[in-house]
């Protein structure tokens, strides 16, 4: 019974669909990703986790400059589905070293107005995509207006 009320409760509290029942995709810019850059339903947007990867596909050597990397490319993404920085309201870092999260934290909040930080959480991880020390998804709030 318990199990039932606990499944029942999960599906009731998914994200609904926007008002025409559709999700909408932002492809990334290299058609061989396997995933979307965003994925928006309704108000919501969900941007994929970024990595610090440069415009010509390197990973800077620094926490510092990865720092800074990830949050251009989070930035890139959600403008990319129509949203700012100012809109996210959840973001998850994961970082492959936990010892360098103050470092991280020392750019990342450069990035945001003081007073309009998301709830974030964070975490270690043991390897992340092509050797990145860092990895960053976020959820942002989308207007209708």
């Amino acid at each position: 019974m318990r199990l039932s009320a606990l499944l029942l409760t999960s599906f009731l509290s998914l994200p609904t669909l926007a008002e025409d029942n559709t999700i909408q995709y932002y492809p990334s810019a290299n058609p061989d990703a396997p995933f979307s850059v965003a994925t928006q339903v309704g108000n919501t947007v969900y941007l994929s986790g970024q990595i610090p990867l440069d415009e010509n596909g390197n990973l800077p050597e620094t926490m510092e400059a990865q720092a800074h990397q990830v949050m251009k490319n989070v930035q890139a993404a959600a403008n990319a589905a129509g949203v700012t920085l100012n809109d996210l309201f959840k973001c998850t870092v994961m970082i492959d070293d936990i010892a360098l999260w103050g470092e991280f934290n020392k750019v990342y909040i450069t990035y945001f107005e003081r007073g309009r930080l998301p709830a974030r959480s964070a975490f270690g991880a043991d390897g992340l995509a092509m050797g990145a020390m860092l990895e960053v998804e976020c959820m942002a709030f989308k207007s209708t207006d």
